[in-house]
């Protein structure tokens, strides 16, 4: 980030944290409280001992605790726009796409294309977007996470409360998530549960995969098919846990990876649709249901297939 053009808060400041920001680790509040500030500076003042937690040092993993005292050093931040830090496209889908939004929480229909935060050579994901472009916003906060070519439902928490409610209903398997995914030639199942394990692994070239392996963690999906197209299989995919990669290895499992996949995919199907137009992972977040955190009500949110994909199931040659 170029230092030209900031400005510099001349002092140290020290801030009292409430429960609003209890359980919060001490990065993730940082970024938020220092915007303008990269992540790697951020990083480094913990490291060094400049940010101090109840006048001792503290690790950036360390969850906050209501009454702690942060101390904050001397930082600059850089008077950067939000149209020079977010990409347009991102911009204009954070502002249109909106799905629900309330006092606690928003859903946002995540275009496919745009990581969900920043890291890995991504300067702003979606949250960092949201934040910039909403600077009144107290909190906001992710409280999942979608793969960076995955479009569809993504939950935003507006208030920290909010966010432990809604983490205890994903744990407690409360929240229901229900994925459409194109895979590649006619799966000839009508239904079936995938349970296999799946380990976080790195490959020679630096590329993070997750394989199949009885040491990773347990994961099941539940796969219903719903058309059958001369060269694809449109499927619904219901994963009751939420390992990375989870629907895509699942499906790869199964001989039919999803189409447009290219880390797990088939490079010949692949080309193929790619000749026809189509350049993404067909793999969509089209619904959450759960109960509201706050008022019980039951919430079904959907998200509408984007254009693209809608046009190539239109064009494909049905069974």
């Amino acid at each position: 980030m170029s230092i030209d053009h900031q400005n510099i808060i001349p002092k140290v400041t020290h801030i009292h944290i409430t429960e609003e920001n209890s359980d919060q680790r001490l990065d993730n509040f940082l970024i938020t409280h220092l915007k303008g500030v990269p992540k790697s500076y951020v990083y480094r003042i913990v490291r060094k001992g400049e940010v101090r937690v109840n006048k001792g040092r503290a690790d950036v993993k360390y969850r906050l605790v209501a009454g702690d005292v942060i101390r904050i050093p001397p930082v600059r931040v850089a008077a950067k726009t939000e149209e020079s830090f977010v990409n347009p496209n991102l911009k204009d889908a954070l502002q249109k796409n909106i799905l629900f939004e309330d006092d606690d929480f928003l859903i946002l229909n995540k275009p496919a294309g745009f990581a969900v935060h920043g890291g890995s050579g991504v300067s702003a994901g979606v949250i960092e977007g949201l934040r910039l472009i909403r600077p009144q916003a107290r909190c906001l906060e992710l409280v999942h996470r979608l793969d960076r070519d995955t479009s569809g439902c993504l939950l935003i928490a507006k208030k920290r409360s909010t966010l432990k409610k809604l983490h205890e209903l994903f744990r407690d398997d409360h929240i229901h998530k229900t994925y459409l995914a194109l895979l590649s030639g006619q799966w000839a199942r009508k239904k079936l549960i995938v349970n296999a394990p799946l380990q976080k692994n790195i490959n020679k070239g630096g590329e993070r995969m997750v394989v199949i392996s009885q040491v990773g963690k347990a994961a099941e999906t539940l796969f219903r098919r719903l058309r059958l197209f001369r060269d694809a299989t449109l499927v619904q995919a219901l994963p009751k846990t939420g390992r990375t990669h989870q629907i895509r290895v699942h499906a790869a499992s199964l001989g039919h990876p999803i189409v447009g996949d290219e880390r797990y995919g088939l490079d010949e199907v692949n080309r193929n649709f790619k000749s026809r137009g189509y350049k993404r992972l067909f793999l969509h977040a089209e619904t959450l249901q759960f109960h509201h955190p706050v008022t019980g009500a039951l919430l079904t949110i959907s998200a509408p297939l984007p254009q693209l994909l809608d046009n190539l199931l239109n064009n494909e040659e049905p069974i």
